[in-house]
């Protein structure tokens, strides 16, 4: 039993934090009630009937239910279109197949919020020898960094006054870096700016780890198009693979001639009876999202209190995405907290995870993600590169419960050594 091996002096401390972060946990539920308004109402209004669950193979031709789910996620998405679909295996799968679709050769693109996701890199062209990655094909990559956490608006406007970039794309989240994760707030005030001085250049938003956090989406504050996977948010721990990409009518019919052929577009792609899942995991997204976001404030309050430097946000900021990082040190500690939320997995808990080179990563990982679904970060997860600062990334929690436990355990294996 994993209760009666906790330090008592963790268990009171994780006691008196239900008084403490009660208010917080009611502003998390607030978002969740409107979120979830938003959703069951696209249900009602695209009229969800169980015969939309069907098994549809071969080509997936006349599957009602995937147009009705793919009208659920634009609307919750704030866009006019979306393609919602299993062929689609990851969020860095859905972002390559958006560039691909997106730019050709000549065409510049610009990450408007400096280097971006490890995994993202390779794909670019900014690492690796890839014969596939956007430079090689002719697409022209620059970046500009934020300034503390925001973004250089100056130099972005004096960019896109010259009219010859094609796409700009923003990372919500933090990625592998210290920075803040950017509010929905600050993404539409620079949208603002972009249309005054660009009306043309693509607006592209990767949504991971975002979703269903705040009240609004990218798409409602003017993104051209948003991409994300359904092993994050937008699955409710309940879909086994897929993703997503939402935007203008057009851009999603030239990602979607991407993804089959052209002349096919949506038409076509089997559902290997996923429906049922996708619509019940949007469905349940966001109470999961809520639970991942209590799951985070209780561990932000938790290191806090017992004095560890560098937890980002702190347990009563503004959170915009699922995110919680903690700076652990030195490698040892890194590694025992990996442990232990491994341990406290329903899933593979008697695995000892150790540092060790992963697919798509500059550096050696260590990753904790004992889930139902391979690789579902809005299980309980947590991940790091073994590299100074040695900082701790940590996502996910079906539920504050399973989370607090996981967290005791974590900070109980640090503690014991």
């Amino acid at each position: 039993m994993i209760l009666e091996n906790i330090d008592k002096d963790l268990l009171k401390l994780s006691d008196d934090s239900d008084e403490i972060l009660k208010d917080i946990y009611k502003k998390i539920d607030d978002i969740s009630l409107i979120n979830s308004n938003r959703i069951l109402s696209a249900f009602i209004e695209n009229k969800v009937s169980y015969t939309d669950f069907a098994d549809i193979n071969g080509y997936g031709n006349y599957d009602s239910g995937r147009d009705k789910l793919e009208k659920i996620f634009s609307s919750v998405l704030g866009t006019e279109d979306a393609l919602v679909r299993p062929q689609i295996m990851s969020g860095t799968n859905a972002l390559y197949l958006t560039f691909s679709a997106l730019l050709k050769y000549g065409d510049t693109m610009i990450s408007l919020t400096g280097t971006p996701y490890d995994s993202l890199q390779e794909m670019i062209g900014l690492c690796g020898d890839s014969s596939q990655s956007l430079k090689e094909y002719g697409v022209k990559y620059e970046q500009i960094d934020l300034i503390d956490n925001e973004f250089d608006e100056e130099k972005i406007i004096e960019r896109l006054k010259r009219n010859d970039v094609k796409l700009v794309e923003i990372q919500r989240s933090r990625g592998y870096s210290s920075r803040l994760s950017l509010s929905i707030s600050k993404i539409e005030h620079l949208i603002t700016e972009i249309r005054k001085v660009n009306k043309d250049v693509i607006i592209m938003v990767d949504n991971c780890y975002g979703e269903l956090v705040e009240d609004k989406e990218p798409g409602h504050v003017g993104a051209d198009i948003v991409v994300g996977s359904l092993m994050k948010n937008l699955g409710g721990g309940i879909a086994s693979t897929g993703g997503y990409i939402a935007g203008n009518t057009n851009l999603i019919e030239m990602v979607a001639d991407r993804l089959t052929a052209p002349g096919i577009g949506k038409d076509q792609g089997a559902n290997f009876n996923q429906n049922n899942s996708f619509f019940k995991g949007i469905f349940m997204a966001p109470s999961a999202v809520a639970s991942a976001m209590k799951t985070a404030v209780y561990a932000a309050y938790m290191l806090e209190k017992l004095g560890y430097k560098n937890v980002s946000p702190k347990y009563n900021d503004f959170r915009t995405d699922i995110i919680q990082t903690v700076e652990l040190g030195n490698k040892e500690d890194l590694v025992r907290f990996t442990q232990g939320i491994q341990s406290a997995s329903p899933i593979d808990s008697f695995v000892r995870v150790l540092p060790a080179p992963m697919p798509g990563y500059p550096f050696d990982e260590v990753m904790a993600a004992g889930s139902f679904t391979q690789g579902s970060t809005i299980e309980l997860s947590a991940d790091a590169p073994v590299v100074e600062p040695y900082t701790l990334y940590m996502q996910g929690g079906l539920s504050l419960e399973y989370g607090k436990l996981s967290i005791l355990l974590a900070l109980n294996n640090i503690r014991k050594q």
